[in-house]
């Protein structure tokens, strides 16, 4: 009776594995029991509670998974229904004794004991000899393959540029179509796991550029480009391909290709096919699939979408400003529609468009960015290998203040284009951001600098910069921007990234003389009427509250999130009934989050604001429910521990011996990671062990 109680209870949990919010209440309901009758009964036959029966399943499971799958830790966490891959990794460790990363090894090791006989001192001496060579080897085999004349390409030989096409004639209105070829050829190559391949954005620079081989080479970190040139007329179509190498521009490969318009999609699969055997690149069957795909059987609806994605592509380089360029790209996408209701990727164009012009909107509205989720189920449904509609997916989740399901969507665009960019700089913001998972953030960048070399580059590097300060790297932090600084030559940006080091580590005296030097324009932006609040300047925090006052009637912004700070710099003038006005938008804010699931653990901001804005109009408890859940979070930047220090928000509370308790939880928590962080940059050769 009881085993069969058991199998049940397993086969329900098994059927709904990759459910994370299926938990003890749901598993009572489906097994036609109350929650607690269902843990009495598990604990008499099992001596665990319901909840420790579903995670030991989930783990279990997770296990056999890992050791069965080439699948990342990351990606294994989601299936077997854990929301955070940090969560995963700990209930992993407490429960088997190691991290899910260091399973295959182990597993390896212990067949390897199994195999060899233990009771003799020859089998002893046999283990050691055998354990020996297993470290060895990899030594041997890197040094073999390094001065072998028959070693295959390395990682840095597997890299490639694919630059802007050129369109044979001077008609302009057709460039769209070289472009979509070398994008076409470009995401396939993309597809290959074997491969590196530098971002369509970083190599966007060199359309009209005459550097040479060699020089883009090093610009770019890449082995080989490729340059190619495309015409049409009619129903025939040609492709002048050329692959070089860039140490020596050495053409190590050139084809003419003269095809029916028909063809256009077997032309494109092949031509990266070959680039990709002339790199010495692996490619897997599932690989070759994903790069064979038709994506459409009308070339009509196909040509509409091109020209969409190169209107789209207008809006993209110049800075994401004019939403009225996004009109005829969406008018393009809808034409392909018309004559391909199937058509994936127009459905993923327009969610791109609707993403940006929804993008400013009212955040507290329930619908709010709604249409994105629905056109991209609706690709998905036609085709579930869409990179672009789960990368906007993760979007949609990661507006809406759901981060694991928006990182979970990000490892479905690297299982289809293991080299988008795009996928690492969303994973990386919600590892920094979010999660405070710096060694996820440092880790994530670095895939991200091997892709992206071009205009983004500075960027990447603040990114970098940043994610070192929040850590409490600061000396790391200042080579990062020192660096971006020498390629832009910005001193605004430079100037700014030195601003926030000294916001990080708690100077806000230095950023409020810094930044009122500078003088932002939006005072939304969080400078000024923040700095004079943490710095002590009431009067300015007055004057500063007025002007954004000021600023939002001349640009309406439904629900300000700086609300409450602007009410503390009204209190400083004696205006306690406009204050209040304020402190209670504020609150409207951040309890309307909460109604409509975007505020939690993961996404906890807004319970500092509503904690700071309960403290400030007196009521305690409310504000300590909030700071408790604040505190529930298993890490914190720097930044965070030196404003929750200073925030006069917080004067009402500063002694009493609770608040006190909670600041050193976030500060501890904060010294941990640090303390982690340090570990892996020492692993990694990237910091010295006395320097930690």
């Amino acid at each position: 009776m009881n085993k069969d109680f058991i199998q049940k209870l397993t086969e329900l949990v098994e059927a709904n594995l990759a459910d994370e919010t299926f938990g003890p209440e749901e598993l009572a309901r489906e097994a036609g029991m109350s929650h607690s009758n269902l843990n009495r009964k598990l604990k008499s036959v099992t001596n665990q509670n319901a909840s420790q029966f579903i995670r030991e399943l989930r783990l279990i499971k997770a296990k056999e998974l890992l050791l069965k799958e080439d699948a990342t830790v990351s990606e294994i966490s989601y299936r077997v229904g854990f929301g955070s891959p940090t969560y995963f990794n700990k209930c992993f460790h407490e429960y088997f004794g190691y991290a899910p990363g260091e399973l295959r090894n182990r597993e390896q090791e212990e067949q390897l004991a199994e195999i060899l006989p233990r009771k003799s001192k020859q089998t002893k001496i046999l283990i050691v000899l055998v354990a020996s060579l297993i470290v060895l080897f990899p030594l041997a085999f890197f040094l073999v393959n390094k001065y072998s004349i028959f070693k295959t390409a390395d990682a840095k030989e597997k890299s490639i540029a694919v630059l802007p096409f050129k369109y044979l004639s001077n008609d302009s209105l057709n460039q769209h179509g070289a472009d979509g070829m070398m994008d076409a050829i470009l995401l396939n190559l993309s597809k290959i796991k074997d491969l590196r391949v530098i971002s369509r954005t970083s190599v966007e620079q060199y359309r009209k550029s005459d550097k040479t081989a060699l020089d883009i080479g090093k610009e770019l970190d890449v082995a080989y480009i490729m340059e190619g040139s495309f015409q049409k007329e009619g129903n025939q179509i040609r492709l002048i391909v050329q692959l070089i190498r860039t140490k020596d521009e050495d053409h190590v490969w050139t084809n003419n290709y003269d095809r029916n318009w028909e063809d256009i999609f077997s032309l494109q699969s092949e031509v990266a096919e070959k680039v990709a055997s002339e790199l010495q690149a692996t490619i897997t069957p599932e690989e070759t699939k994903l790069i064979r795909k038709v994506p459409t059987i009308n070339l009509t609806a196909y040509d509409f979408y091109q020209k969409g994605i190169e209107e789209l592509n207008k809006y993209s380089y110049m800075g994401f400003g004019n939403k009225s360029l996004l009109k005829e790209p969406e008018r393009l996408f809808k034409k392909a529609l018309e004559l391909d209701s199937t058509f994936a990727l127009s459905y993923s164009g327009l969610a791109t468009i609707y993403f940006h012009l929804n993008l400013g909107k009212d955040v507290c509205s329930e619908n709010y960015l709604d249409s994105i989720l629905i056109l991209t189920n609706k690709a998905l449904s036609f085709d579930n290998q869409i990179g672009d509609a789960y990368r906007l997916r993760g979007n949609y989740y990661a507006e809406m203040g759901k981060p694991e399901l928006a990182l979970n969507e990000y490892y479905k665009v690297l299982k289809i284009f293991p080299n988008d960019w795009k996928a690492f700089n969303n994973i990386c913001a919600i590892y920094k951001n979010t999660f405070h998972d710096f060694v996820g953030a440092l880790s994530t960048i670095q895939e991200l600098m091997l892709r992206s070399r071009g205009p983004e580059l500075p960027k990447v590097l603040n990114l970098l910069g940043n994610s070192y300060q929040n850590a409490g790297f600061i000396e790391k932090a200042k080579e990062c921007y020192n660096e971006s600084f020498i390629l832009t030559n910005d001193s605004f940006i430079y100037g700014n990234n030195n601003f926030w080091l000294m916001y990080e580590v708690g100077n806000y005296e230095g950023a409020f003389l810094e930044d009122k030097r500078t003088g932002p324009s939006n005072p939304l932006w969080g400078g000024n009427l923040l700095l004079s609040i943490l710095s002590g300047h009431d009067k300015e925090s007055y004057t500063y509250a007025l002007n954004t006052i000021k600023w939002l009637n001349n640009n309406p912004v439904t629900y300000p999130n700086d609300s409450h700070r602007i009410g503390y710099g009204l209190l400083q003038g004696r205006k306690q009934e406009e204050a209040n006005y304020y402190f209670n938008i504020q609150l409207e804010i951040g309890l309307k989050n909460i109604e409509f699931g975007r505020l939690n653990l993961s996404n906890p901001g807004g319970y500092y604001d509503l904690a700071a804005t309960y403290a400030i109009i007196g009521k305690k408890e409310k504000a300590y429910h909030y700071l408790d859940e604040l505190n529930k979070k298993k890490s914190f930047p720097l930044w965070w521990v030196n404003l929750i220090k200073h925030d006069p928000l917080f004067n009402s509370l500063r002694e009493e011996s609770r608040f006190q308790n909670i600041v050193k939880d976030v500060e501890g928590k904060y010294q941990a990671e640090h303390e982690r962080v340090s570990k892996w940059l020492v692993s990694q050769g990237m910091l010295e062990p006395d320097s930690r």
